[in-house]
């Protein structure tokens, strides 16, 4: 399978930590320099939450893709819904904080490619979707308060039938 040139642009992990530091410093932390890159393999993540986006309907599909623990996405929806640290999170926050993440990121995303296609609603899962039929572009993982965020973005082997 061959990448087309429209996601070459993001085979390196760089423009993928641009996004993420963004996002933090804007949405989360309000000012930068609260992430820190993660070097080296990728260790395992207890409890862990998924979130992703399609970009369907352009020249390849691809898909967005942030794993956390679920403590993380407790801590960013606390930080999201300005909840106290030891607030419970309800489960649609939890949904809503995380889904918007990957919102963000994946609009982001889509915004250096050419002709990339439209946004599916964000998906939240305790599993991993199913990536049969996709091939990874980049896997970039940052720290935030010592706990791993990764994003990573996959591109369909096939265009997909199904439009967002």
């Amino acid at each position: 399978m061959t990448v087309t040139t429209m996601w070459e642009v993001l085979a390196d992990p760089d423009p993928i930590f641009t996004i993420a530091e963004d996002l933090f410093a804007t949405m989360i932390d309000g000012e930068p320099g609260h992430l820190i890159r993660w070097y080296g393999e990728r260790p395992a993540i207890l409890h862990p939450t998924y979130t992703w986006v399609d970009v369907l309907g352009g020249d390849q599909d691809a898909r967005v893709l942030i794993s956390m623990g679920h403590d993380t996405g407790d801590d960013l929806a606390r930080v999201l819904f300005d909840l106290e640290d030891t607030d419970e999170v309800p489960g649609v926050d939890f949904d809503d904080a995380v889904g918007e993440l990957v919102n963000v990121v994946g609009g982001n995303v889509k915004s250096l490619v050419t002709h990339p296609g439209a946004l599916t609603m964000p998906t939240v899962s305790g599993g991993m979707p199913d990536m049969s039929g996709l091939e990874p572009i980049v896997d970039a993982c940052v720290t935030w308060k010592g706990s791993l965020v990764c994003v990573s973005l996959w591109v369909f082997e096939e265009k997909s039938t199904t439009t967002p």
